[in-house]
């Protein structure tokens, strides 16, 4: 018998322990070194070769001679993944301040085909058709500027949770297959369930309220899956909801402050630990901005402001319309930025008629909910508002909605034991990253995104 060996090796992938290692004098111009990567881009010349090899964050350079390396550069292709031994060279003009001149290059992977689009050219990355890019997403996200997003989504996801048990908050995990919607809607994805129907789960509203009964402070991350028949650049059918519940709550402009705050930390740590992806799409040395403000605005207040910013038939539509149209969001996000420096704005008090049953309605207008919209550069990012916890006021709101309440007898249990007041929101991570980052549509936030025209990758 023998004992595994758990001590922690070097991370031979990792070139940024090797950058530190350079810029705190560790190592030096000519310290020979051992590193991992994929080769990412090969610009050969006469007896003379540019490599850049990618790695988990970054791309480096190497250099291949044929006078002085061991190894012949034609019998490698990108996107083989490979083992360099070589030696630092100091090279002023390199962003990393070295380059490394390759000794010797071991293939790791078998050897790769070509490639159906160039992993390596982010012109033409840039330029791919939309299809054409999530058909080859196996492949085109191995480019740097697609990985990006990706890690940014990371970046998203730890800060939501890192903020959230910082305040005091418990994450579960809800269950994915129900036997009725949270939503009350019919934009499902029913599915056979030994005999008998299922769904999968359009929100995990109800458990979240479940679990305020027994955590008081919940969060969840996890797909959430809605069967809407149109494909637009804000909408997917399953998407990450970012999904938090809270009880003991005075108001719901409680939970509107601690998602405030929320995102000042969101931002904080993706520009302290995420800046070589920010940076690829705000610009060199550019960071988010600093949110000192949130404004907040009632529904027919924000109607308002629209309308009178387009007098004529347009502004009159608009207000008789129980929800804001996308030309409508982006024009508030336009508007707060100009105004107030933010791109943040709440929307409160939205009709009752397009709230769902287990919204708060407002106690001196019933018509309209302590419910609202976080707006986030002009796009809605964020669904929230206060719950209703008392058994009877529940139960008379769903049977005026003719709802069956035989198929919510659980989510009714917990208000007949005593719930307290609570509230919550939901967000969606791919409409957050697709705002943050200026992106044309949500799908370039999704890894493996599912639209009514597309199951694979």
């Amino acid at each position: 018998m023998e004992f595994l060996d758990i001590s922690k090796k070097p991370d031979l992938t990792d070139i940024s322990a090797i950058i530190e290692k350079f810029r705190n004098g560790e190592l030096k111009d000519g310290s020979p070194i051992t590193v991992r990567g994929t080769l990412h881009r090969i610009k050969e010349m006469s007896g003379f070769a540019f490599v850049n090899v990618r790695s988990p964050r970054l791309v480096f350079q190497c250099v291949w001679d044929a006078e002085r390396s061991e190894c012949d550069i034609k019998d490698f292709s990108v996107e083989e993944c490979v083992e360099i031994e070589g030696t630092i060279v100091a090279e002023e003009r390199s962003k990393l301040g070295f380059d490394v001149h390759i000794k010797s290059m071991k293939r790791l992977s078998g050897r790769a085909d070509v490639l159906p689009v160039e992993v390596g050219n982010d012109r033409k990355i840039e330029k791919l058709n939309l299809n054409t890019l999530l058909d080859h997403r196996v492949i085109t996200l191995r480019n740097p500027r697609v990985r990006a997003i990706m890690k940014v989504c990371d970046g998203v996801m730890y800060a939501f949770r890192t903020f959230l048990r910082g305040e005091g908050f418990t994450e579960f995990v809800p269950p994915k297959l129900v036997k009725a919607g949270a939503e009350g809607g019919a934009d499902m994805f029913e599915v056979e369930y030994f005999g008998r129907k299922a769904y999968l789960d359009q929100s995990p509203q109800t458990y979240k309220q479940m679990m305020v009964g027994v955590f008081g402070r919940v969060f969840t991350v996890g797909p959430v899956f809605r069967a809407e028949k149109f494909s637009t650049n804000r909408h997917i059918n399953e998407f990450q909801g970012l999904d938090l519940e809270m009880g003991f709550i005075d108001s719901f402009e409680d939970i509107m402050a601690l998602e405030a705050r929320m995102f000042e930390f969101m931002y904080q740590t993706l520009n302290e630990q995420y800046a070589p992806e920010l940076e690829m799409y705000l610009g060199p040395g550019k960071r988010l901005p600093e949110l000192g403000v949130f404004p907040k605005i009632k529904f027919m207040e924000a109607k308002r402001l629209f309308a009178d910013a387009h007098p004529g038939a347009k502004g009159q539509a608009a207000l008789l319309e129980p929800d804001f149209s996308p030309e409508e969001e982006k024009w508030l996000g336009e508007y707060f930025i100009k105004e107030y420096n933010s791109p943040i704005v709440f929307v409160t008090h939205y009709p009752a008629v397009k709230r769902p049953f287990y919204a708060m309605e407002d106690p001196q207008d019933p018509a309209f909910t302590l419910s609202f919209d976080m707006l986030l550069g002009g796009l809605e990012v964020t669904t929230g508002g206060q719950r209703i916890h008392d058994y009877e006021e529940q139960v008379a709101k769903m049977k005026r909605r003719r709802m069956n309440i035989e198929d919510f007898s659980d989510y009714l249990t917990m208000h007949k034991y005593g719930m307290p007041p609570h509230g919550g929101l939901g967000c969606s991570l791919e409409r957050i990253v697709a705002s943050i980052l200026g992106l044309d549509t949500i799908k370039r936030a999704a890894a493996f995104p599912r639209d009514r025209d597309r199951l694979n990758p």
